[in-house]
């Protein structure tokens, strides 16, 4: 699972623990990632941290190995969690920027179920959960380099399902609204206006996303596939 030291990546890792999946949690950070997995073993699960950049395809790559190494020759599941979201006018953008966001967010997924998926395909079961935004389906001011890179993520959840999902393989991904973590503590009342849009009108809590990612990589959701499960409080019925 990517990006798993905090926020919705942490809530996803502990609940996938309780109901007893080894879980290799990744990221950059080595303190934040080793909290995480304490945490998980003095509640009595299984886990380990693997630390990666995913900046280029050798980190990915790399990640992948150890993942198989770790998970006893296989990997199951894959969680692509790890993301960042700048925001910001277009014409201030950067050429740095747009390498960053694309080589992170869609990249990074790509050359994982590169490695990842076909290992799977041959075993005739598996599943991956992307993780994108309600961003990705329609313009947002300021928004433009963030949600089009997840709205490149969504295609490739449908392209995947259709490349690996008639040898077993099931490709889905959710799409949060805006959510409580670390990572939008900073927005202050800027993330209760967004949520407030929605019909729940509240932000959500990572755990319920976590919930939602649980169950496509479950085997209830065993006749989902290409799905982009919107879990936004329904924002994007409105």
């Amino acid at each position: 699972m990517t990006g798993a030291t905090s926020g919705i990546g942490a809530a996803t890792a502990a609940l996938f623990a309780e109901r007893g999946a080894h879980v290799l949690v990744t990221g950059r950070d080595v303190d934040r990632g080793g909290s995480v997995v304490a945490a998980i073993r003095s509640r009595g699960g299984k886990a380990d941290f693997l630390a990666a950049d995913l900046r280029d395809a050798e980190s990915a790559r790399r990640l992948a190995r150890e993942a198989g190494e770790l998970g006893g020759g296989r990997v199951d599941i894959l969680v692509n969690n790890a993301g960042i979201f700048p925001g910001g006018p277009t014409a201030q953008t950067t050429p740095g920027d747009v390498d960053a966001v694309y080589d992170l967010n869609v990249k990074a997924p790509f050359y994982l179920v590169a490695e990842l998926a076909p290992a799977m395909a041959e075993r005739g079961h598996g599943a991956i959960v992307n993780v994108s935004t309600i961003a990705a389906e329609y313009g947002i001011a300021g928004l433009a380099l963030y949600g089009s890179s997840k709205a490149a993520l969504n295609l490739l959840t449908k392209a995947w399902a259709a490349e690996f999902g008639p040898r077993g393989v099931r490709v889905n991904a959710v799409e949060p609204g805006p959510t409580r973590t670390e990572g939008t503590a900073g927005m202050g009342e800027d993330l209760d206006a967004l949520a407030a849009q929605a019909p729940a009108g509240r932000p959500a809590e990572a755990r319920e996303i976590a919930e939602a990612i649980a169950y496509l990589a479950s085997d209830a959701a065993g006749f989902v596939q290409g799905a982009i499960l919107p879990v936004d409080g329904g924002r994007t019925a409105v």
